[in-house]
């Protein structure tokens, strides 16, 4: 398969919307990520938002439906249905997904796929450009343990994601059907097993990126895993990248782990913005929660009122003055920032292309 610019970012096949950015201008996002439920039906130990308590929130149909409107209306291209909790906990996601599209957004889920059933699938699959399931093992009893969830659970997730590469393959669905695993000291024997289940099974790809630690959360890892260990693992898993399923290893995001931010500012923020299950909408995700890097909520605004108001522009102010250094590694905009700081600071001899 074609490469997905999983370790990279694709910022610049939006050359429009960069040249409004470079003239100053107030643009809005070219993607969005929306948690349409705020609770989880796994526990898993790496989680990044168990400090927001898994509460048992969901957001509103009426009101995600106009916001989607909204959102097609000042051209954002594409959203994700991820966030705090499990997506399809919120039993209007196959709608919301179906509505996206028909309004004109390309629309993807990350999720667990525990109730990604056939039935669920059938009536996604059509409308979705991507689907990608975090299965964090590759045995049941492993995957138990750093879920936090039954091992029947691991059964679920397998049988589902073939009954989807099945239904897809039967009504000629371009969905890119996907899977990812966090490598930590727990899973790393299982890598290859968990990448051998999916390839028979027909997934498209499996990535395996790092533990990222998030600010608010009290989630650790047990040791780090050494760079013998991770040179190791990537070697072995370049024999599985064959015809229709590739491994994406995030080397770059590992080796980025250990050295120092080569951007000064945060400037990737005009693109992109996560609307949570209770309908705020912040500035990115470590900082869900924290009311100072929220823009507003669309429950009491439409989309469009808040990006352009002045909460905003205050907000982002105040930013432009953060020590990125403090913020959280290999964030969601980490990739784009390293992009954007060099458009806004030419090294010499720019000319001599």
């Amino acid at each position: 398969m074609e490469d997905l610019r999983v370790d990279n970012h694709k910022l610049m096949y939006h050359i429009e919307r960069l040249h409004s950015w470079l003239r100053g201008e107030d643009i809005y996002p070219v993607y969005i990520e929306i948690s349409p439920s705020g609770t989880c039906n796994h526990r898993c130990i790496f989680c990044a938002f168990e400090y927001l308590n898994y509460k048992s929130q969901f957001i509103d149909k009426k009101v995600l439906k106009r916001t989607l409107r909204g959102l097609a209306k000042c051209r954002v291209k594409s959203i994700m249905f991820s966030g705090e909790g499990e997506p399809f906990l919120h039993k209007n996601l196959p709608e919301f997904i179906l509505y996206a599209k028909q309004v004109g957004l390309d629309v993807a889920c990350a999720i667990n796929g525990v109730l990604f059933t056939p039935e669920i699938a059938k009536q996604c699959l059509s409308a979705l450009t991507w689907i990608k399931v975090s299965i964090n093992a590759g045995t049941r009893k492993t995957y138990s343990k750093i879920h936090g969830c039954k091992e029947k659970d691991f059964d679920k997730v397998i049988f589902n994601l073939k009954e989807a590469v099945d239904i897809k393959r039967q009504n000629g669905h371009p969905c890119t059907i996907g899977a990812q695993i966090v490598l930590l000291p727990e899973n790393i024997k299982e890598i290859e097993i968990l990448a051998n289940s999916l390839r028979k099974i027909g997934i498209q790809y499996l990535v395996v990126k790092p533990f990222i630690k998030h600010l608010m959360s009290g989630h650790n890892i047990s040791r780090e895993i050494t760079d013998k260990e991770l040179f190791a693992l990537e070697n072995r898993l370049k024999e599985f990248s064959k015809n229709d399923f590739k491994i994406y290893f995030r080397a770059h995001s590992f080796i980025k782990l250990k050295e120092p931010r080569p951007y000064k500012r945060c400037l990737g923020l005009p693109f992109f913005c996560e609307i949570t299950s209770n309908g705020n909408i912040y500035t990115c995700g470590p900082y869900l929660g924290d009311s100072n890097f929220c823009y507003g909520n669309i429950y009491k605004d439409s989309f469009i009122e808040i990006w352009k108001g002045r909460k905003r522009k205050q907000i982002l102010e105040r930013i432009s003055k953060l020590d990125v250094s403090r913020c959280m590694k290999n964030c969601r905009l980490d990739e784009i920032n390293r992009y954007l700081w060099e458009l806004r600071n030419l090294p010499p001899h720019v000319n001599f292309i």
